[in-house]
């Protein structure tokens, strides 16, 4: 748009120029006369007539609404984005910023419930309300993030922290984000200002605190991991005894499963072990006083 402006009062000026050298005369000895009053007054037209052209000419971007002023005054008209045309020197336009713009607050100062000292850092996506453009800007201008936002902001946090231990906000940090969300579009909606999310980045304890909550992490992975030791040792040691407990069963079965036929059936049984063992041959020595081995392979 800043271009098309630039070239209408590029061909006004162009179009000044050629009239008042249309206008140039000369005499018979063929010296230039000064040009005519009507051109130069023509001439002054155009220029004037492209300069009116620039400023009734405009464009809202994608993402503003356009402030119709009056001689400095807003009229509560509101152009949507695109071009527009109003009358130059009474009227103008200002863009109004409609779009989710991000404001950040660092290092909140707050207290828990249970007085421990916060620091909450949180981003806050936000935006101005499109159908009440004319009411933000006559009453804040531009500045509704640093008079508005930015005090709520800090007033929300301290409320929403002062509501839970400091506990409560490390685990149940969704419902100190959507308690946050709820409190902070209340505070802004009547300004006219919309809340689209809440994020709490960061959530930074004491030192004494912070090592309190290590500590006891430390001792409750201690606790699980003797725990699980308990339940390995329990679990090998009734392995131990279902095993003794079948060894047991075993035996037990073995004992009554023994008769007078089995036993002479296991002694046949060596017998003949031993004799396909035997390589024919009698002992070479035999001691003094000493049994001579004998076989007895047919059994009684």
């Amino acid at each position: 748009m800043e271009a098309l402006k630039w070239l209408l009062g590029l061909v006004a000026v162009a179009l000044a120029v050629l009239v008042i050298l249309g206008g140039l005369k000369r005499d018979r000895e063929g010296n230039v006369l000064a040009p005519a009053p009507a051109s130069i007054v023509l001439a002054a037209l155009l220029i004037i007539a492209g300069f009116t052209l620039d400023e009734a000419f405009g464009q809202v971007s994608a993402g503003f609404r356009g402030v119709v002023l009056r001689f400095g005054a807003p009229t509560g008209e509101v152009k949507e984005p695109g071009l527009y045309m109003i009358p130059p020197w009474i009227e103008s336009v200002v863009p109004m910023n409609v779009q989710i713009q991000a404001y950040h607050a660092e290092a909140i100062e707050a207290a828990s419930s249970d007085l421990q000292d916060v620091h909450t850092s949180v981003t806050v996506n936000y935006q101005i309300d499109p159908g009440r453009v004319v009411e933000v800007y006559t009453n804040l201008r531009n500045d509704a993030e640093a008079r508005i936002l930015s005090p709520n902001v800090q007033e929300t946090i301290k409320s929403t922290t002062a509501k839970f231990t400091a506990q409560q906000l490390i685990q149940e940090r969704p419902i100190v984000k959507e308690t946050a969300d709820k409190t902070l579009a209340g505070r802004v909606e009547p300004f006219g200002l919309r809340i689209d999310a809440t994020s709490i980045t960061q959530f930074q304890f004491s030192p004494s605190f912070t090592q309190a909550i290590e500590a006891k992490v430390a001792a409750e992975q201690n606790a699980l991991t003797a725990q699980r030791n308990l339940e390995r040792v329990k679990f090998e040691a009734a392995q131990q005894v279902e095993l003794a407990r079948a060894q047991a069963q075993a035996l037990s079965l073995q004992k009554t499963a023994v008769t007078p036929e089995l036993v002479a059936l296991r002694r046949i049984e060596a017998q003949l072990k031993a004799v396909d063992k035997w390589d024919g041959h009698m002992p070479n020595v035999v001691t003094s006083g000493g049994p001579v081995p004998l076989l007895d392979v047919f059994g009684k």
